[in-house]
């Protein structure tokens, strides 16, 4: 059986204390996999496979997937049986953690609401900003082939190249950026970075969309890990809603945590709602932020967790990234808008297993 050798060479590494061989393809060079047959999925017959062929048909929309699934993009619009489509037309590999004590993860996160105005006045007084005119984003990779998924990200200081600032220099400083409004909670606003998008109601009625537009190049730095170190909270009780909690209980301390965590994230604004970095409007419960390092963003993968505590099993799409998915078997799952999306973003934690889904070459 043949593969698009023009897009996946596979290779086969054989090891003497290897269990089985591990699957690489040349666009994944960093993930170990191995094959499995699709109809053996865990609840592989319980899923939606309508609902999963409208995702992948919307993701074929951007190149990055139409580079990887080619001619199948063209054939999933003329499907009439989409489970005999993905059953008949993928290969599906298992994600192998390069760490055998991590079991995979999955998060959520969900499309945060805001509220704010055009102009400063109390208590509208926490600036969302655009992109600064003054950071700096160089592409290494016409240097570093290897280097080709990452941004070095700065300033300028007379003739060097420096850091960006951090979130504890912009407190009492404002960035050479435009302010796209106001928003009434620092600690929102805060969670708005997390979260990458979301929407802001303005004191005169207007609604509008922010989406991701750059970041200020420091890596994220998990504020409840911050908050478990200091003792303030139990390790297993860490979620979006402890945290903030914990923040408002003690304001006097809330620079001091935020601040722990120097990346910043900049944005723009957006015709429509949360969309990620694959450029599409997210999809609840279909789309993923994933670490692009062991995932090429439009591919689609199929995974196994549990949300608040029932199994969940279904075909997703890789259309974003984050500053806190890091490692192969990890995904932060888009759960929509609201309060319910958000209480359950909050909460989830939950184990992992991820297999992504290849073409066949008939």
């Amino acid at each position: 059986m043949k593969y698009y050798i023009s897009l996946f060479i596979l290779v086969i590494l054989f090891s003497a204390c290897s269990k089985s061989p591990d699957v690489v393809f040349t666009n994944m060079p960093n993930t170990l996999l191995e094959e499995s047959p699709v109809n053996e999925l865990p609840n592989w017959n319980d899923e939606d496979y309508a609902k999963a062929l409208s995702s992948f048909i919307n993701s074929c929309k951007t190149k990055k997937s139409q580079k990887i699934y080619a001619d199948l993009c063209t054939k999933a619009e003329d499907t009439v049986d989409p489970k005999l489509f993905f059953t008949q037309e993928f290969k599906a590999y298992k994600i192998i953690s390069d760490d055998e004590e991590n079991l995979g993860l999955l998060t959520g996160y969900y499309e945060a609401s805001l509220k704010g105005s055009l102009t400063k006045k109390d208590p509208y007084l926490y600036p969302v900003y655009e992109q600064p005119e003054d950071l700096i984003e160089v592409d290494l990779s016409s240097i570093y082939p290897e280097l080709k998924n990452y941004r070095l990200r700065g300033r300028v200081n007379g003739s060097k190249l420096v850091p960006y600032y951090i979130r504890s220099e912009t407190n009492d400083k404002p960035l050479d950026a435009k302010i796209i409004c106001y928003v009434d909670s620092k600690i929102d606003l805060f969670f708005l970075e997390v979260q990458g998008s979301g929407r802001v109601m303005l004191d005169n009625g207007e609604e509008i969309y922010l989406g991701f537009a750059n970041q200020n190049g420091h890596r994220y730095r998990s504020i409840g890990r911050y908050l478990v170190n200091k003792g303030e909270i139990e390790l297993k009780d860490v979620s979006l809603q402890t945290i903030k909690a914990w923040l408002l209980k003690n304001p006097s301390r809330v620079d001091e945590v935020l601040n722990y965590n120097k990346s910043m994230v900049f944005f723009k604004k957006s015709k429509t709602a949360a969309s990620g970095s694959l450029g599409l409007e997210l999809t609840p419960n279909r789309s993923i932020a994933v670490d692009r390092r062991y995932i090429p963003l439009g591919t689609m993968l199929y995974l196994n967790s549990k949300i608040d505590e029932k199994n969940i099993s279904r075909l997703v799409i890789a259309q974003d990234t984050g500053g806190a998915i890091k490692g192969a078997v990890r995904a932060d799952m888009f759960l929509g808008f609201g309060d319910e999306a958000m209480n359950t973003a909050g909460k989830l934690k939950s184990e992992l297993k991820l297999w992504v889904f290849m073409p066949k070459n008939n």
